[in-house]
């Protein structure tokens, strides 16, 4: 498939897919997954115009359209409601969108609430923790030294810059060292820090190597 025509619709789907793989939306509100996707998308302007655009290019072809198959058959599965199809249950979803769009109220969360929401919210952090301290982390290297020097040899200024602001953020939002522990998780770590070294200590010394590889 040389393009992709529903991109923003395909990042919706996924996150309904984190939150259980169900259309769980109201006419008088969004479900979980609608609104973890609302949170991230209010962060980025002009991308609830971008979605509803799709959504509406979706429905107008029909999801069942032999013009865009290859495409729908890469969507995420999502179970519609008992009384709605899923065409239906997009058209739901969109009108929920298009109330935000207009600046409708939205549920507002401290943290993120899915997987898909930490990922999408801490994106550079996944990739290094899911990247490089992931399950088959001893297979790779033999020191956390080690998968940091490969995560800076393979990426450039503005990822790691990103990545050391997105570990300030983190830190700074859960305070919890318990829900530290599992967010963190949830973004691919699958490893422990270094011996007699906490989890919160460990990504404050990773911080500061970031920024310290930063300054001419």
């Amino acid at each position: 498939m040389d393009h992709i025509r529903f991109p923003e619709v395909h990042d919706l789907l996924h996150a309904y897919a984190s939150a259980g793989y169900v259309f769980t939306d109201t006419p008088q509100a969004p479900g979980d997954a609608l609104q973890s996707y609302i949170r991230q998308a209010v962060r980025t302007p002009g991308l609830l115009d971008t979605v509803i655009a799709e959504i509406d290019d979706l429905l107008t072809v029909g999801l069942f359209s032999d013009e865009i198959a290859d495409e729908v058959d890469t969507l995420p599965h999502i179970r519609p409601s008992a009384d709605r199809t899923v065409e239906q249950c997009l058209a739901l979803a969109r009108d929920h969108l298009d109330r935000i769009r207009r600046g409708g109220n939205y549920e507002h969360a401290e943290n993120p609430r899915t997987d898909w929401e930490w990922a999408k919210q801490y994106p550079e952090l996944q990739g290094l923790l899911g990247g490089y301290f992931h399950q088959d982390f001893s297979r790779f290297y033999a020191s956390h030294r080690e998968a940091m020097e490969d995560y800076l040899d393979a990426n450039g200024p503005e990822t790691i810059d990103e990545a050391a602001k997105e570990i300030g953020s983190f830190l700074t939002s859960v305070e919890d060292d318990s829900e530290l522990g599992q967010a963190a998780q949830i973004l691919g770590l699958q490893v422990y820090p270094p011996k007699n070294v906490s989890l919160r200590r460990w990504l404050q010394d990773i911080q500061g190597i970031l920024l310290h590889h930063q300054r001419p």
